[in-house]
């Protein structure tokens, strides 16, 4: 592979006030310590957390083996929820909860302790022990991180399933990791509809003869006590709020070892087979509450909402693990983003006072589409932070949060991290770090992150790929049952370097050092001889001010070997038109050259994206090769890219 063109140039920049400077959670000085020596760092701020026996040895690494803090013993759910409870953080609330119809439940860390230590002793109750595997199918609800830390109480190792997957998948998971309870609701709230969880658990569980026992949470309408809206199975299913009623309050905490395995986490793979990620206690446990702590600035008066689901691992790490050992206090919220209206977000923010703001470029995106009028009509002046997550964001994304969002006033975080990493990679620091619109900046404290070439040569300024050239705390340490694939999907990059960890992903680097993650490599396109990475197509299109979202694609040429093809959603007030394409692919041109002009423009409504808000690009590029539509189970809305194929061959004929 030649090294990645780059082609959007971007300049402007934005240095933290000298207010926030001075009272960050970090320091240039300290972040330069911990560059320095890493396992130092590390190793100051695993001391933070409460272990049952210190660690013998910070790091121990046979690439691609990793083992930090071995010997050391330790429990999650106490760092969580315990230490706070024996500190002036007792009855500070936890979880601020609110559903999509409007509900609300306020659980404080006092509250959150005993609803954990009840729901251990459940667990155990049916048989549930150390090193068994619990399969978590909610909606965004308490429960489901009340059932994450049960599990990491008595180290059962959990494996959280979106509520908006199939009852396909959901097998497939369950299978994957022989759970042997499934802990699911008889329903959650999506846009004012009433998502079927039980009755997709029960098809799932049709063909999972590892599951023993379903616990079923009441979420859908009705008096407490009325159990009617659930098909309850005699033996195997029990309503959580009857287990509850008499379990113990106490709940003796398993010590585990620093390495043990906290959760498993599916992730799609490139063969369709979900990959089931592993990560281990301690480790896993200080990469999130450290990078909480820095990237957040987070304070104790601070309120936290990350919007994402704990089906995901930005749910798990900073909605759940990050925040609470950090004794923060989190929203949470169930349904839509724009229901019942598009301003939902910013009501939320107003209401509970939100300070810090995490959410995906695609919502930032959704956001401007509707209009700057429905943040408008909210008072957003306590927010002091805001960061991004999921994806690259656009420079003309980044710059209406700042604006419309932000009051020209927060910082933004655009951090780069997956669920492999565990947690945040690279990030701005708020404090310190100069950030431009659509940059992640510099490596994270404690990680060692370079640009190479195909043979490993690393590339100081370009276009190249992303590397971490040494391990790290949160790093995942398998692949749930398939160690090889591991090896071979993250280690297998540079033959002559087995020790360098590979993300799958390209980037580039500017002549301040700073890094922009142009996306996966899968999707760099090969253009008269040009490497093009796709989210730079992308941005230039969202300049545009008709563009609310875009997403480009290569497809199959005769002359060029790859041509683009840009599937584009309008903002509110545009129409699309023969002339509004040929205005769309010159801007291209003037913006970022005329090699990366798209061949076809084609407007759509929406864009195929799966629950996490993610666009499948994979699908996109079925659509404009003409092939069969691969797997669309993870959907959001599969109508969405039947629609948008039988749009797009209409317009090729």
């Amino acid at each position: 592979m030649n090294d990645i063109d780059v082609l959007l140039q971007e300049h402007r920049r934005f240095e933290p006030d000298d207010a926030f400077r001075a009272q960050a959670n970090i320091s240039a000085a300290e972040y330069s310590e911990a560059m320095a020596d890493p396992e130092r760092f590390w190793a100051d701020e695993a001391a933070k957390l409460e272990w049952m026996s210190t660690w013998e040895r910070v790091l121990e690494w046979q690439p691609p083996r990793a083992k930090w803090f071995t010997g050391g013993k330790i429990n999650v759910s106490v760092n969580c929820v315990d230490r706070h409870i024996r500190s002036a953080r007792r009855n500070k609330a936890a979880l601020v909860f609110e559903g999509e119809p409007g509900d609300t439940r306020t659980l404080t860390y006092w509250d959150l302790y005993v609803q954990v230590n009840k729901f251990a002793n459940v667990l155990r109750s049916l048989g549930v022990r150390k090193g068994d595997r619990v399969a978590i199918y909610l909606p965004l609800i308490p429960e489901a991180v009340i059932s994450m830390l049960a599990c990491a109480r008595i180290g059962a190792i959990h494996s959280v399933v979106f509520g908006g997957f199939s009852p396909e998948s959901l097998s497939d998971r369950i299978n994957d990791s022989a759970c042997k309870v499934l802990v699911t609701a008889d329903g959650g709230y999506r846009r004012g509809s009433v998502v079927p969880l039980k009755r997709n658990a029960d098809k799932a569980l049709e063909g999972t003869p590892s599951i023993e026992h379903v616990v079923v949470v009441q979420r859908r309408p009705g008096a407490p006590g009325d159990e009617a809206g659930a098909d309850m199975r005699d033996g195997r299913d029990k309503w959580w709020h009857r287990l509850m009623r008499h379990a113990p309050q106490w709940c003796e905490p398993e010590e585990m070892d620093a390495e043990d395995p906290l959760f498993i986490l599916y992730t799609s793979g490139t063969t369709g087979k979900p990959k089931g990620i592993v990560h281990t206690t301690a480790g896993y446990l200080v990469g999130a509450m450290t990078s909480t702590h820095i990237v957040f600035d987070l304070k104790e008066d601070d309120v936290f909402w990350c919007t994402a689901d704990v089906g995901w691992v930005t749910g798990h790490t900073y909605l759940t693990y990050g925040p609470m050992a950090n004794g923060a206090t989190c929203v949470m919220y169930e349904g839509a983003p724009d229901w019942p209206e598009k301003d939902r977000f910013w009501d939320l923010c107003e209401k509970y006072g939100v300070t810090i703001l995490y959410t995906a470029p695609t919502a930032i995106r959704a956001f401007m589409k509707w209009g700057d009028q429905w943040p408008a009509k909210h008072d957003l002046s306590r927010l002091r932070l805001l960061g991004s997550v999921g994806e690259p964001i656009n420079p003309e994304a980044w710059m209406w949060y700042r604006e419309h969002i932000g009051g020209n006033r927060c910082p933004i975080v655009d951090t780069w991290w997956q669920t492999e990493t565990g947690s945040i990679a690279i990030s701005p620091l708020p404090g310190i770090t100069a950030t431009t619109p659509g940059s992640a900046t510099n490596p994270m404290p404690g990680f060692t992150v370079a640009l190479l070439d195909a043979q490993g040569k690393e590339i100081e300024v370009g276009g190249g790929l992303l590397a971490i050239m040494k391990p790290w705390p949160s790093m995942l340490r398998t692949i749930w049952g398939d160690d090889q694939r591991y090896v071979d999907t993250y280690f297998s990059k540079w033959p002559n370097r087995p020790d360098v960890y590979f993300p799958g992903d390209g980037a580039k680097r500017d002549e301040d050092g700073y890094f922009w993650i142009l996306g996966r490599v899968d999707d760099v396109l090969n253009v008269a001889g040009h490497r093009i990475g796709t989210m730079e197509v992308e941005s230039a299109l969202v300049e545009h001010p008709a563009v609310a979202e875009a997403a480009v694609v290569g497809r199959a040429h005769d002359l060029k070997g790859q041509a683009l093809a840009a599937f584009v959603t309008l903002r509110e007030g545009y129409a699309e038109s023969p002339a509004l394409r040929d205005e769309l692919r010159d801007f291209v041109a003037q913006k970022i050259g005329a090699i990366a002009r798209p061949d076809d423009v084609l407007f759509s409504a929406d864009l195929p994206k799966t629950r996490s808000g993610k666009i499948m690009r994979r699908l996109l590029r079925d659509i404009a090769e003409g092939r069969a539509l691969g797997d669309t189970t993870t959907l959001a809305d599969p109508n969405v890219v039947n629609s948008l194929k039988e749009t797009y061959e209409a317009q090729e004929t």
